[in-house]
């Protein structure tokens, strides 16, 4: 332990470090001999000189005809290839400490799909250059039907759905996103779609089953962003002969499901079988003419598709055991590991051998209908759903889709392209993003080997230019070992589990001090969600208190989350939430008025607070 402990000391000095060796360097950056990929498709151009100035490319030509400005800090990337810096457009991110997994990677810029609070402090610290992460692109959270969740905006009528976009306009998320559990009303779906194009704010997201992929598209849905471990459907159907009567299934099976407080009632919309019989039904029924439609309407709409084909798989077969054991697993959190193997826990106990059979033969249709979308045009976007429980890896998974993306029939550089050119166009920001080019922002990835011959070559990066600083292996290699220390730090919410089972939540608080007092360093004081709820589909201590009814113990562990993150919205929603099971209406306005004034973006807390001042 004293090794790993000194470890991590140094490698915490080497992240303070890094910052200086990268941002001291001379005032110009300027690559030399090095190839440029065209991610226009033009030919790629060797032996070219880039120059770098601030955070922008300010000239780029032939190696010995570019002038070099004189004191400028030179890069020989003779047999090195240029690509522009990558983007995952499809991200659920909530791990601070854990972003330079994106950049060590190649990946300067995410589009995260479900935005809190949190994110947006996220992305003004790496505005400011105090935080290490990738450029941020964020959404709403997810847009529902009239399901109350923390994570949800309600929505049951068409004035909330208006509402709903005016709301994401003034607390600044950059576009709105509808939710995976897809209970919009039809009507509030297109009172969204109206007001969101009267006010310019892009919607973006999962498909409800109130409507067609056709209507959506139509209403203007900027991008369809298939979920993969949530009512299976989505394409597949939008392609059937029969979608009218499968999409009706899935209304009903969802409605069942609402109407249900049974635990288990969502299962049955991707297990059991009313789910093979709807799923096996949607494979028979594939129409090829109507497909060619569908994804010629698409492409005349500008409708954009994220496959997240990584993430399709992963959540499909889940019983391949390589998954699970993938090795790059040691860069995440013993959190985010322990969350995983719930999931695969939950798998093996929820799904059938039968359901296993019919799913894999959905993703193999699937995988196909990809191929046959960018065929038709239809416009695509690299993206993993990373951080949710889908065994995506930040940074690492988006060059498995990329890798998947040329299987499912794409070139190298059509691959390429989902993640560079097409993302800049999709964001109207093609004026900075894209290409390797003077005037575009300087996000750059040098590599070893050309990715035009082989994607996989992504994977091989010899640098980093991100904001205009070079990050070369050597520091990209110290990132990666930096985070596989705070990742070997052991789970503190375990731990305090353990505890409370044999000894009592007095003991466990104690515990908790000692131990952050004595090894600070062993366990993971950092994340929030230890404590509180789990994040990504985990349980964490307070919850599962919450779960077995043990309100007090509950609150007594959500109050110290308080009081070592203060300014977390969650924990105060929470510890609302426990005062009402105990009838303490005063404690539970306060904590939820807490929580609103942290986030006034949501609407869990103004809900509540409504409920308890009307009774």
């Amino acid at each position: 332990m004293r090794i790993l402990i000194s470890l991590l000391r140094l490698l915490l000095c080497v992240s303070f470090v890094l910052p200086q060796l990268t941002s001291a360097h001379k005032e110009t950056l300027v690559l030399t001999h090095v190839t440029v990929i065209d991610t226009t498709g033009g030919p790629a151009q060797p032996d070219m000189t880039v120059v770098i100035r601030g955070d922008r490319i300010v000239s780029m030509g032939k190696s010995g005809k570019v002038p070099v400005p004189p004191d400028s800090q030179v890069v020989d990337g003779a047999g090195k290839f240029l690509i522009p810096g990558l983007w995952d457009m499809n991200v659920y991110w909530y791990e601070k400490d854990y972003s330079p997994l994106f950049i060590a990677n190649g990946v300067t810029g995410v589009r995260l799909m479900l935005g809190y609070a949190d994110q947006h402090e996220f992305r003004k610290e790496i505005e400011a250059g105090q935080l290490l992460g990738p450029r941020m692109v964020i959404g709403t959270r997810w847009v529902e039907g009239p399901m109350v969740y923390t994570w949800s905006i309600p929505v049951a009528s068409e004035a909330e759905a208006r509402q709903a976009v005016i709301n994401a306009q003034k607390y600044g998320a950059d576009f709105v996103e509808l939710g995976g559990g897809e209970t919009l009303p039809r009507d509030a779906y297109f009172a969204l779609a109206d007001e969101a194009k009267k006010r310019g704010v892009p919607f973006a997201g999962h498909v409800p089953v109130s409507v067609s992929v056709e209507e959506a598209s139509k209403a203007g849905q900027k991008s369809i962003d298939p979920l993969p471990s949530g009512i299976q459907g989505g394409i597949l159907v939008a392609c059937s002969s029969r979608e009218a009567e499968l999409l009706k299934s899935l209304r009903d099976a969802l409605a069942k499901a609402l109407a249900s407080d049974q635990p288990d009632a969502w299962e049955e919309l991707w297990a059991g079988p009313a789910f093979r019989a709807r799923m096996q039904r949607a494979l028979e029924t594939y129409d090829q003419q109507k497909a060619e439609a569908l994804f010629a309407l698409l492409r005349a709409n500008h409708t954009w598709f994220s496959p997240t084909l990584i993430a399709q798989r992963n959540s499909t077969y889940l019983d391949d055991p390589a998954i699970a054991s993938d090795p790059r697993f040691k860069y995440m959190s013993a959190r985010k590991r322990s969350q995983l193997n719930e999931v695969k826990d939950d798998f093996s106990k929820t799904g059938s051998p039968e359901d296993t059979a019919v799913q894999k033969r959905v993703y193999q249709k699937y995988f196909k209908i990809v191929g046959a979308m960018h065929r038709a045009g239809v416009q695509l976007l690299a993206g993993t759903v990373t951080e949710e429980p889908e065994f995506t890896i930040p940074g690492f998974s988006l060059h498995d889709e990329l890798a998947l993306l040329v299987e499912a029939g794409l070139t190298p550089l059509e691959a390429l392209q989902t993640a560079t050119l097409n993302p800049a166009r999709f964001l109207g920001r093609e004026r900075d993003f894209g290409t390797v080019a003077a005037g575009k922002i300087a996000d750059l990835v040098l590599l070893d080997a050309n990715p035009l011959q082989d994607i996989s070559n992504t994977r091989k990066i010899a640098a980093v230019v991100y904001r205009g600083k070079l990050f070369p292996r050597a520091s990209l290699d110290a990132m990666l070992a930096k985070i596989q220390v705070l990742a070997s730090r052991k789970s503190i919410g375990d731990a305090l589990e353990a505890t409370i089972k044999e000894k009592g939540v007095d003991a466990a608080i104690r515990q908790y001090r000692e131990l952050k007092s004595t090894e600070p360093d062993s366990y993971d004081f950092d994340d929030q969600y230890e404590l509180s709820q789990g994040g990504g589909g985990g349980r964490g201590v307070g919850e599962r208190l919450l779960d077995a009814k043990k309100f007090k113990e509950a609150i007594q562990i959500y109050e110290l989350n308080a009081e070592e993150f203060p300014r977390w919205w969650w924990t105060y929603d929470s510890l609302g939430d426990a005062y009402v099971a105990l009838g303490e209406k005063g404690l539970a306005i306060k904590n939820f008025k807490k929580s609103l004034q942290l986030d006034p973006a949501q609407t869990y807390a103004a809900i509540k607070l409504k409920q308890l001042s009307s009774q």
